[in-house]
């Protein structure tokens, strides 16, 4: 049934409910970002969200004809502190969401507005499970880091080494190693104030299972990278484009939204 689901008016978000229920659950992802609810926790102050990233050569980068996806299963690279308790998450995959425009494509929004576009860099809980899989069956499996994208000249250094690989990768199911070393760390903005809350993957089946850190500071991409990512077909053969791949926000309801005000 995951073959079923994509970004159209037809198997669209607007559907994704009636093909996998968890998707019309009441913690779903992504969701505006309302800054005037957010409460300052000064637990996340003072348990330091903390990224200890490795760099890697040779990633895997794969068009899942919904969008690129960097492969890291690997990987020594851990996130830990924060809102996520005493547990160690390890760093298993990045792939990111645009839009048609540069007014729209990140899922999150904050007070309504869209950003350019949204990084995810996904996390596993490796202290309580065995795999990525059992893990993304469990409340506090995953952890995702939000990136927002804003456009301009000078783009994010990592994100330039992504986008000369995404001309190997034109169809769906294509593959091809990023041949530049990747930091992670790179990829993340210099400021580390972030808002945080519990919700889901933003992509069916929708798990209930992640812990979101959105950083409020976004990184730079170029038009043209944009460009490159709408190029991406979502068909093995045919030059259907992904040209808008987000989820809109879903009901906070009655979630709390906290906010660390690190600089």
């Amino acid at each position: 049934m995951a073959a079923d689901w994509g970004y159209s008016p037809t198997n669209g978000p607007e559907v994704w409910a009636r093909l996998f229920p968890q998707a019309g659950g009441a913690r779903q992802s992504p969701v505006d970002i309302c800054t005037a609810i957010a409460s300052s926790d000064s637990d996340l102050e003072v348990r330091k969200l903390t990224a200890v990233y490795e760099s890697q050569s040779g990633l895997r980068i794969l068009n899942t004809g919904h969008g690129w996806k960097v492969e890291a299963p690997q990987t020594e690279s851990v996130l830990e502190g924060g809102p996520l308790g005493d547990d160690i998450y390890r760093l298993e995959q990045f792939h990111c969401h645009w839009g048609e425009t540069t007014d729209e494509g990140s899922e999150h929004t904050v007070d309504g507005k869209a950003f350019a576009g949204e990084l995810h860099l996904v996390h596993w809980n490796t202290t309580k499970y065995q795999s990525f899989a059992e893990a993304a069956q469990h409340p506090d499996g995953l952890a995702v880091l939000g990136v927002f994208f804003e456009v301009g000249n000078e783009s994010n250094s990592e994100m330039e080494k992504i986008a000369a690989s995404l001309a190997e990768i034109k169809f769906k199911g294509q593959f091809t190693e990023v041949t530049d070393v990747i930091d992670p760390a790179k990829l993340l903005p210099d400021g580390l104030g972030y808002w945080t809350y519990l919700g889901s993957l933003t992509t069916p089946p929708c798990n209930e299972c992640v812990t979101w850190i959105v950083f409020k500071q976004p990184i730079t991409v170029t038009e043209q990278q944009l460009a490159q990512m709408r190029h991406l077909s979502n068909s093995g053969e045919s030059e259907e484009f992904v040209v808008k791949n987000y989820r809109p926000p879903q009901p906070l309801g009655n979630r709390a939204l906290r906010e660390c005000t690190a600089a």
